[in-house]
């Protein structure tokens, strides 16, 4: 009998072949181990310093307008989900170094300044690079100026509304105020030197009933200081002196015009007649009166009117007294007479 040898069999088992009777059947065989390493379902191990190359960072340098450095700064890094990341302070050159970082996009707040001088500056987005130490140069600027304006009465000294005034330096107009009712108004004007800078206020329209201030003032601040303008304003002259009234308005009273009812004793100054002063009686006064009153003026003086006939009356009546008394002491005298004649 011819056997046929097997040349393939599986990796993990061995068949052999037996002959039983004349026939050919197949028995499995005792398990052998592969000759060849079975591969590992395992993760390959991580490549050594991996960690390392795979974080980022961030240098920062503080500084001001003028290019000094500036210590003390602080600064919070905030992770996309909000969460602080890093934190820290400037260092005496102005430095500060966030390391170990994931990559990605980071939020990076400013929280002081460090200095009374300086202000801090607005959130920035800050992008983390793998294996890079991202450099970030920080300008801080100067604190503004705090400004109050005042607007007031350059007399009584009482609060102006609508007072506007315009506020530079050099050629350069930095901020415009207007007071309100209480006379007042505030605002922020920016510096640019650790030093006092020095600053103009012109007004620009002057509160209702006012002149316009039209000098201009000068005055200094420094960064953070605050400062207070005043601006006086005088009224406008809108009532005339009283020797200027217009002459084109009747007064209540003309003087020009003569008495619609002069009285008796007090003629109008147009009257030609004059009114007597005393009624008419059947003595030789009203005789003498009224000739006198006819005859023509004596040389030198005056017509005579009804008002200068007094004198002539008192004259006459003084006459006219004397001639009675007179004639009654020639009476008596008579009577006397005939007395002793006829004793």
């Amino acid at each position: 009998m011819r056997i046929r040898s097997v040349c393939t069999l599986p990796a993990a088992v061995t068949v052999a072949a037996t002959v039983a009777g004349g026939s050919l059947s197949w028995a499995p065989a005792a398990s052998a181990q592969s000759i060849d390493p079975t591969p590992s379902t395992s993760a390959s191990p991580t490549p050594k310093n991996a960690a390392e190359t795979e974080s980022g960072g961030v240098i920062i340098l503080k500084k001001d307008p003028g290019g000094d450095v500036l210590a003390g700064a602080a600064f919070t890094l905030f992770d996309p989900a909000g969460k602080e990341a890093a934190s820290g302070k400037t260092d005496a050159q102005g430095q500060l170094a966030l390391k170990d970082l994931t990559p990605g996009v980071y939020r990076l707040k400013e929280t002081s300044s460090g200095s009374p001088l300086h202000a801090t500056v607005d959130d920035q987005d800050v992008i983390v690079t793998p294996g890079v130490d991202t450099p970030l140069t920080i300008v801080d600027p100067f604190k503004d100026a705090s400004v109050l304006l005042k607007a007031k009465d350059d007399k009584t000294g009482k609060p102006l509304a609508g007072s506007v005034v315009n506020i530079g330096s050099g050629d350069k107009t930095l901020l415009t105020l207007t007071t309100g009712s209480d006379g007042m108004a505030s605002g922020k004007l920016p510096t640019n030197s650790r030093n006092s800078s020095n600053f103009w206020v012109k007004q620009i329209k002057a509160p209702d009933g006012y002149e316009i201030y039209k000098p201009s003032k000068t005055f200094q601040a420094k960064p953070g200081d605050p400062v207070t303008v005043t601006v006086t304003n005088a009224k406008t002259a809108t009532t005339p002196p009283p020797t200027h009234e217009p002459t084109d308005k009747p007064t209540e009273k003309p003087t020009g015009r003569p008495s619609e009812k002069p009285t008796p004793d007090k003629p109008g100054k147009d009257e030609a007649t004059p009114t007597p002063s005393a009624p008419a009686t059947d003595t030789p006064t009203t005789h003498e009166t009224t000739s006198s009153t006819a005859a023509p003026a004596p040389k030198g003086s005056l017509a005579r009117t009804g008002a200068d006939a007094t004198p002539w009356l008192i004259g006459g009546a003084g006459v006219l007294v004397a001639a009675g008394g007179g004639a009654l002491l020639a009476a008596r005298r008579r009577r006397t007479d005939d007395s002793a004649e006829n004793s």
